[in-house]
């Protein structure tokens, strides 16, 4: 029972913490929909590297991430070494970067204002926007549930699931709608450096119990199986590969990941991400990771339910320190919330609202940025009191229908004869395709030749199906537009910007 209440001590105590830098943010915020959702674009280096750092990894680096090394193996290091410490560092570059720049010209918000002006599309707008928001939907939902879950579990059932999500939602719209990107930012900014601090301290705290990092690690070789095989059980060169590309693409379309793109303060800031994120992101994964492989080494048993982190931490660490991890990572749960949160609301507001209904001042826009995350928060929480299976395998395959978006707007953003049916054959057949093949069941296609192939969830020949439909969206953008001639209200010379 101390456990729990130093826990939930510590998550209202970051609670608090967080309300009074939305405090601050909000007395320095201008009363303007560019300052509430990208804060005039202002962010530094530091502060735009943690917050894109926080807001992406959070709780999955505590528990999934761990878990995933406990079950198959160490080698999880290199798949998301390969997802965020290269891929996404590079995609920073030419994605972010090449965004920044028309966006700072442009004065663009979102991804879809940025498509629908290129191409003088409405729809192409609203398009970008509802694939965006019926993908985040379900991750902001399953981040509710995981606090609800887990503060009945902190609790021993005296606050029930209903009142922990409640209450959390609640706290995110008061301090979200307060604060905006500002504040967000500048929490995540030390949630991040909290994170690196916490696995860092928990990986020597258990290397030195377990006799040195050497001793811990020697007894993965006693493991059963493919343990240690690269190549072998879950990790094929298909799977490595497929699930690295898809999830970097993926978090690079994720909203409140690529609204990030927009609000570096000049272009050095952008271009120093590339060499300090790779760094940033191993320096986590590292530690991590390996304590979930040395749980597995080390005999600690884990239910198919359970998180193996806050076993290992519970038997090799003081229950003190077992309980700041834990709650760490509910704090870090909900750094990853308010900025979907955020996020959500300016897709919504922006992209469909303003250009539906009206053309709202800039101050109307930052209240209805405010009503759009307290009407978010509340959709997503209502889901969540039902705990859908549809919304859960949903949330599970987003990262592959963020991806799908991510090669029409490259070839969007470098290549001036993509035309608008191109953009629509392109972002809307993938969608259509993927959703098909990712949710629902199998499918026997007869091919000539090679006799039939079964399209199932998951992936074909090996490959997730996320890269097959990516490739397929490429295709379709490129072939449409050359095929389609540009209407006349398009004007590629809006992504016309200087690049040194």
């Amino acid at each position: 029972m101390a456990d729990a209440t130093l826990q939930v001590g510590i998550i209202v105590g970051y609670m608090l913490v967080a309300l009074g830098i939305g405090v601050v943010a909000y007395r320095l915020t201008e009363r303007t929909a560019e300052d509430y959702y990208l804060a005039s674009r202002t962010l530094g280096t530091v502060v735009l590297l943690f917050t894109t750092f926080a807001t992406l990894l959070s709780a999955f680096t505590f528990f999934a991430g761990p878990n995933i090394s406990y079950a198959a193996g160490p080698e999880w290091i290199l798949v998301m070494g390969l997802m965020d410490g290269v891929i996404f560092g590079i995609l920073w570059y030419v994605l972010g970067y090449k965004q920044w720049l028309v966006g700072k010209e442009n004065g663009y918000v979102t991804l879809g204002e940025m498509l629908g002006d290129r191409f003088g599309s409405l729809p192409l707008r609203v398009l970008v926007a509802a694939i965006s928001i019926f993908w985040l939907f379900p991750y902001v939902m399953l981040q509710q549930q995981g606090a609800g879950t887990a503060i009945e579990a902190l609790t021993g059932g005296a606050v029930p699931y209903w009142a922990g999500a409640g209450g959390i939602t609640l706290f995110m719209i008061g301090y979200v709608a307060l604060s905006g990107m500002r504040g967000v930012a500048w929490t995540d900014t030390l949630q991040g450096a909290f994170m690196l601090v916490m696995v860092w301290a928990a990986f020597v705290w258990v290397a030195s119990a377990a006799g040195g990092v050497g001793s811990a690690t020697a007894t993965l070789g006693d493991v059963d199986g493919n343990f240690l095989a690269l190549g072998g059980g879950l990790y094929t060169p298909q799977y490595v590969l497929s699930t690295a590309v898809s999830i970097a693409f993926g978090v690079t379309m994720f909203p409140q990941v690529n609204q990030r793109f927009f609000v570096a303060d000049s272009k050095a800031v952008i271009k120093r991400t590339l060499p300090l994120w790779p760094v940033l992101v191993i320096l986590l994964f590292v530690p991590a990771f390996m304590l979930g492989a040395w749980a597995k080494g080390l005999g600690i048993e884990a239910g198919a339910n359970e998180n193996v982190l806050p076993l290992l931490l519970a038997e090799y660490t003081p229950a003190w320190f077992a309980a700041l991890v834990v709650a760490g990572a509910m704090a870090a749960m909900m750094s990853s919330s308010d900025s979907m949160l955020l996020s959500g609301s300016s897709y919504f507001t922006r992209d469909v609202y303003r250009p539906l209904v009206e053309e709202a001042s800039e101050q109307r826009e930052a209240f209805l940025g405010r009503v759009g995350v307290a009407v978010f928060a509340t959709l997503s929480f209502v889901a969540s009191l039902f705990q859908p299976a549809t919304l859960l395998d949903i949330g599970n395959t987003a990262f592959g229908g963020f991806a799908q978006l991510a090669l029409p707007v490259m070839v969007a953003l470098y290549w001036r004869d993509t035309t608008r049916w191109g953009m629509y054959v392109g972002v809307g057949g993938s969608q259509l395709v993927y959703v098909a093949g990712a949710l629902l069941p199998k499918i026997t296609v007869p091919v000539p030749v090679v006799g039939s192939v079964t399209l199932v969830p998951g992936s074909i020949y090996g490959w997730s199906i996320s890269v097959w439909c990516m490739l397929l969206g490429l295709a379709l953008t490129v072939g449409t537009s050359l095929l389609t001639s540009a209407s006349p209200d398009e004007d590629a010379s809006v992504y016309a910007t200087g690049a040194d």
